[in-house]
């Protein structure tokens, strides 16, 4: 949830490689020689442009005549900006941060056939109707806790012991207790995101399926265990434990709240840390996993991290599908954009900080990574909608009122 928010010879979510002649009918092992690869990349303050270039032409060193050109989505979503280029009938051969569904699979290449591309980073859960059309570069998780060290401290309090949702409202009276802020929200996306980040690492561990079974009229919001997280949620506001006022916060505002330590706990994904190693905070801060009044540790919920696919009618498919597999397969390109963003996979490490190697561990002990993919796809819309309703509670709307307006939208949507 971060603000960011086929192959029958087409190409998949995941950076530009190239398949051999047999895999897609045509093209060569062998770059053609002058092709140009256009690849639509994610620019965030810890991938910028100019570390796409440089880790790019460690590719192009590799591969004579091969160059990669950056199509920059500014301020579109990459979906959007792929939209844009196939209207207009310029289609650009790689695409990043797009995870193909059962109405957008027929512009990605189907990567099922391709050995590599099952072993990437949670291919299986982002499957549609069997087929893979996405490979990814390693993971992040959010259903994370970060806390100030000193404050914890000074409230008497032991990270290790809270492991529910009680323990959690408990800290944080005493926390307000001690003079601190004792969770950290914000307006933007950051209100529903956080909703996500705790509520589904509870209700997603108990009912992995739950997604499906809404699709399906099965289950409700306001009869399922996402209605006790509003009430707990809804009396942290009417408690003072969140403030009213953090509607007008931004999300890189409350952030820097958080790291010069006016506020005690934080809910953030793992991409928080490089922010907390770049302010030489990391050492101060803290991380637990998500308490929740089932399962202890929960599973993580968490999608996957430097997602490429390759575009059904781009005129490089091969070379694209090479281009994604050195780029999710390389050990080199992994261990770049993994310490880039401080993401995690599985058999690769890097030089990491103390509040970095405290997240791999309660990865490694996470059961699961809950992924919202394939039929636990979400309804179009749905962290909007969300992120509406969850900032409703601060203005006076009842749980259950929140509850039921999320299923009166669900369900006007299908």
């Amino acid at each position: 949830m971060r603000a960011m928010w086929r192959r029958t010879c087409a190409l998949a979510v995941a950076p530009l490689v190239m398949a051999s002649a047999a895999a897609c009918g045509g093209g060569s092992d062998q770059a053609a020689e002058g092709t140009t690869l256009r690849v639509i990349v994610n620019i965030t303050p810890n991938l910028t442009e100019k570390y796409w270039n440089d880790l790019f032409a460690k590719y192009e060193k590799a591969h004579p005549g091969v160059t990669v050109k950056l199509e920059l989505t500014g301020t579109v979503a990459a979906d959007a900006k792929l939209r844009q280029d196939l209207a207009a009938g310029d289609p650009p051969d790689v695409a990043q941060q797009i995870t193909p569904t059962a109405e957008t699979a027929s512009l990605f290449a189907d990567l099922s056939d391709q050995s590599w591309a099952a072993k990437t980073p949670l291919a299986d859960q982002y499957k549609v109707d069997g087929k893979q059309y996405m490979a990814g570069v390693g993971e992040q998780i959010q259903s994370l806790v970060f806390y100030n060290k000193a404050a914890f401290e000074k409230a008497g309090l032991d990270a290790t012991a809270i492991r529910t949702m009680d323990d959690f409202t408990a800290a944080m009276g005493k926390l307000k207790g001690a003079g601190y802020a004792p969770l950290q929200t914000a307006g933007q996306w950051v209100t529903g995101g956080q909703f996500s980040m705790m509520a589904d690492a509870g209700v997603l561990t108990a009912d992995p399926k739950w997604t499906a079974k809404r699709n399906a009229k099965k289950t409700s919001f306001a009869g399922s265990g996402y209605l006790p997280y509003l009430k707990a949620y809804k009396s942290w506001i009417d408690k003072g434990y969140l403030q009213k006022s953090a509607l007008g916060v931004t999300y890189p505002d409350g952030q820097t709240a958080f790291l010069n330590g006016k506020s005690a706990m934080y809910i953030m994904g793992s991409f928080f840390v490089p922010a907390a190693d770049a302010a030489k905070k990391s050492d101060d801060i803290g991380v637990f996993t998500m308490p929740t009044d089932g399962v202890y540790p929960s599973g993580q919920f968490g999608n996957v991290s430097n997602p490429y696919v390759v575009v059904n009618k781009s005129p490089h498919k091969a070379e694209a599908i090479e281009f994604v597999k050195w780029a999710t397969t390389d050990p080199e390109a992994i261990k770049s954009q993994l310490a880039s963003d401080a993401n995690l996979r599985q058999g690769f490490s890097y030089p990491m900080s103390s509040l970095g190697t405290s997240v791999q561990k309660i990865l490694d002990k996470a059961p699961s990574v809950i992924v919202k993919s394939g039929e636990n796809q979400p309804v179009a819309g749905f962290s909007d909608e969300l992120n509406k309703q969850i900032q409703s509670l601060y203005t006076g709307a009842s749980p259950k009122a929140v509850a039921d307006g999320l299923d009166k939208w669900w369900d006007a949507q299908q």
